[in-house]
């Protein structure tokens, strides 16, 4: 069941959004507003390129600085540079953090099959770090996997690989992204099944705000378990997309909102059926009340193609309001 509200439309804040971003982590896991600034090491003329900021000791590798955090907080600045290096988290609360965003990379690496950063500590932050071309046996190869707690992302960069970010299930979790770029990511060849430029199983909240998916190369840009998701703010260009599916796939039903975000729905689809799915699978989690409002989607230039902007298998009260559409683009559909 569709609710159709008026089309008043909700400015999202940039500010608002900032201010969150350095919010949460400190809200969740009590950490002061100050961690969270990338710190001047005290100590970098050894030249190792990982800096434990609480104790000015630095470290060659990424996963000695991480274990010399062990059961504490703790932050790690990192040197520019591209590493072939990746590390596990087991405990405490870690902030990698690159000491000039956007110069620092972890390329081609993955610790225990599974990513660059495995992480299944009480949290972790990630700022201006970018991971590419990570691909393992069976499909799975990730930047972040995240087997539980809290994680925060910012400034990040997820390039040319099997999935940018795969969490396994935790309800009492929460996933805060922002400012951040998924591009030529996702795959459905092998067994494992189709992997996603963001694939989050069931855990209790998401929220993804001011980033961009593009250049998908397989699965959905977006696919979560969440119980509720925040999705605003984001611009999800498919143009050069090949064999890509849903933009934002909830298979087991959520709450929250999906607003003012740009869509673009390229040529080179396996699915080209919807831009947005619920309740495709599995329901885990009621849906009643989510909004989905003030977005804007549309086919690549010169793209006549007929499809479904939100399609529900859950007959759930969704309101949609405010969403302008394509010619070819029907606003909502049962199935």
């Amino acid at each position: 069941m569709v609710q159709l509200a008026s089309q008043t439309r909700r400015p999202f804040a940039s500010t608002l959004a900032n201010a969150l971003d350095w919010m949460f982590l400190a809200l969740v896991l009590g950490l002061a507003l100050s961690a969270l600034l990338p710190a001047k090491s005290a100590a970098q003329s050894d030249g190792a390129p990982f800096t434990v900021i609480e104790t000015g000791r630095t470290y060659g590798g990424l996963q000695a600085a991480v274990d010399a955090i062990g059961d504490r907080r703790g932050t790690i600045e990192i040197a520019p540079g591209t590493y072939r290096q990746c590390a596990v988290q087991t405990q405490g609360v870690v902030l990698f953090v690159a000491r000039e965003y956007g110069t620092v990379a972890f390329d081609r690496t993955a610790c225990e099959g599974k990513a660059a950063l495995v992480l299944r500590g009480l949290g972790a932050e990630i700022r201006g770090i970018t991971f590419s071309n990570i691909s393992v046996p069976d499909g799975n190869g990730a930047g972040i996997r995240l087997e539980k707690g809290v994680l925060n992302v910012a400034y990040a960069r997820f390039l040319d690989s099997q999935q940018g970010i795969l969490s396994a299930n935790d309800t009492g979790g929460r996933i805060y992204i922002t400012r951040s770029t998924f591009s030529g990511l996702g795959t459905c060849e092998n067994s494992a099944g189709c992997a996603h430029s963001l694939y989050i199983g069931n855990y209790g909240e998401l929220t993804v705000v001011d980033s961009r998916f593009e250049r998908g190369r397989g699965g959905h840009y977006v696919k979560a378990r969440a119980a509720r998701v925040t999705i605003e703010n984001n611009s999800f260009d498919d143009a050069q997309g090949s064999g890509t599916n849903y933009m934002i796939d909830l298979p087991a039903g959520s709450r929250g909102s999906i607003a003012n975000n740009w869509f673009v729905q390229g040529r080179d689809k396996e699915n080209y059926s919807a831009f947005i799915a619920l309740g495709a699978e599995t329901v885990l989690h009621p849906s009643d009340g989510l909004s989905v409002r003030n977005n804007e989607a549309r086919f690549v230039p010169g793209l006549q193609r007929r499809s479904v902007f939100f399609a529900d298998w859950t007959g759930s009260r969704v309101e949609l309001a405010g969403n302008r559409l394509a010619s070819g683009l029907t606003n909502y559909e049962r199935r």
